[in-house]
């Protein structure tokens, strides 16, 4: 199984894919909690160049209330991470956390049906695109 979903797009801004994958994000029920420029981060931190990347911290609150409500350590495994990254051909690739694959160590069934709720959604997020 693999951890995340993911999708390539052609002949598109960096940052309009951010913002399209945002949108999209909000269309299905998710916020977003956090955003990481890892580029600006390491040049800051470590004085290191790096390609266009960013993480996104997304977050649907009704289906993290009901995991946090059935599971009380899940804040751990929250938000669910969206990268948005350069690829070294020009392209940009968007890809999410299966939340199903990260929660498999969790032992619990209720848990596991809100997962593969997020899951789908996060998917259907990348294959708009």
């Amino acid at each position: 199984m693999t951890y995340y979903f993911a999708k390539t797009v052609s002949g598109k801004n960096f940052d309009d894919v951010i913002v399209q994958v945002t949108d999209a994000l909000k269309d299905a029920g998710f916020g977003i909690l956090t955003e990481v420029d890892v580029r600006a981060t390491m040049k800051k931190k470590i004085g290191e160049d790096f390609r266009d990347y960013c993480i996104l911290g997304a977050c649907n609150p009704q289906l993290a209330h009901q995991a946090l409500l059935a599971e009380d350590k899940i804040g751990t495994m929250l938000p669910c991470n969206v990268i948005v990254q350069a690829t070294e051909n020009g392209d940009i690739e968007v890809a999410a956390v299966d939340p199903a694959a990260s929660m498999q160590a969790v032992d619990n069934p209720e848990l596991a049906h809100i997962a593969e709720t997020v899951g789908d959604k996060l998917k259907q997020v990348i294959d708009r695109l």
